[in-house]
């Protein structure tokens, strides 16, 4: 059988121009190689230094192009745009609207294993991008930091924080700031010890699928602890009441 070769996959530049011409009839060659001097795109090189661009690098171009025909943005927003993107941190849409992430329940409400699991592709947030997803102001957020609410890394925050931040702005409404809510922290990070109790042994096995059990558990066990705790308060509400 006669293996493809390594370029196969690999699109000279007028053949990037023609597929782009199909949505962008103004685009030309010298505006490709443009872009490319700008640091928008970053084809590779043959050894006799013709350009070869992947399906990545044609898709980028089109989001480029769509961009800047669509909002007129500068190519430097553009170009900080698209490094937020590699680096899965999200930024405000055409619109300048942020998609504030919900939390993933089953179908009664209640947190499900799924609420628990992130992966490669969960998006970040600055720290302006957080404040505006979740409709709380500044000092609220460096409360919830101090209080070990919140608690960025690498100076940007998970979906979980934006959700966080959100409920901290709701229970705000109701007079209780972080400071009171301190104990929620402690109780969770209580729950959490109990998870890793449970799924240690797990990770030590030598075993290929070790490493997945042990979060598919942890997600399970860490679920049906949420979901005992919203009952044991529900039904201390109902006790009360």
């Amino acid at each position: 059988m006669t293996q493809a070769a390594p370029n196969a996959a690999r699109l000279s530049i007028g053949e990037v121009l023609d597929e782009l011409r199909a949505d962008f009839p103004d685009v030309s060659i010298s505006k490709i190689r443009y872009l490319e001097t700008e640091g928008l795109v970053e084809p590779e090189r043959t050894p006799a230094g013709y350009r070869k661009f992947s399906r990545a690098d044609v898709e980028r171009l089109h989001l480029v192009l769509r961009v800047q025909r669509d909002t007129y943005w500068p190519l430097k927003v553009i170009r900080q745009k698209l490094d937020d993107l590699d680096h899965g941190i999200v930024g405000a849409d055409d619109e300048g609207v942020l998609q504030v992430p919900r939390v993933i329940m089953s179908s009664d409400g209640l947190p499900s294993a799924e609420t628990f699991t992130g992966g490669p592709h969960e998006m970040r947030f600055r720290r302006a991008e957080l404040l505006q997803a979740s409709g709380i102001e500044s000092d609220l957020l460096a409360e919830a930091e101090q209080y070990g609410l919140i608690a960025p890394s690498q100076e940007t925050y998970s979906e979980s924080d934006v959700v966080i931040a959100k409920t901290l702005g709701d229970l705000a409404g109701f007079g209780l700031g972080p400071r009171h809510l301190r104990a929620f922290r402690t109780a969770a990070d209580r729950e959490v010890g109990i998870v890793e109790q449970i799924v240690e042994p797990l990770r030590r096995r030598r075993d290929v699928g070790a490493a997945a059990s042990a979060d598919e558990t942890a997600h399970h066990v860490a679920s049906l602890s949420v979901v005992l705790h919203s009952m044991l308060v529900k039904n201390g509400l109902r006790r009360r009441g």
